[in-house]
């Protein structure tokens, strides 16, 4: 590996991991006042064309970082759908 490869690697390791407490205390608590419903959609659709970047690229840390992370922001913004309905 390159030190490209090590920068974009722990970059992608610092952005995935930092955002692992708030999907773990979305889904723990079900409290999704604070969250911007608008936002994490624009947030999800951002992360999958990062993912979609990643896969053209084949740069495995930007395909597995954006993996992980739109999968967390997607649960959170389903919870976030769910409990706009519920209102």
């Amino acid at each position: 590996m390159t030190l490209v490869d090590y920068v974009g690697s722990f970059a992608a390791t610092c952005t995935t991991v930092a955002f692992i407490p708030q999907a773990i205390k979305s889904y723990r608590t079900r409290d999704l006042s604070g969250i911007s419903l608008p936002m994490y959609t624009v947030f999800t659709l951002g992360v999958a064309l990062w993912l979609g970047y990643g896969l053209l690229k084949q740069d495995w840390p930007i395909i597995i970082a954006n993996v992980i992370t739109v999968l967390l922001s997607a649960m959170i913004m389903v919870l976030k759908i769910m409990e706009t309905l519920k209102k």
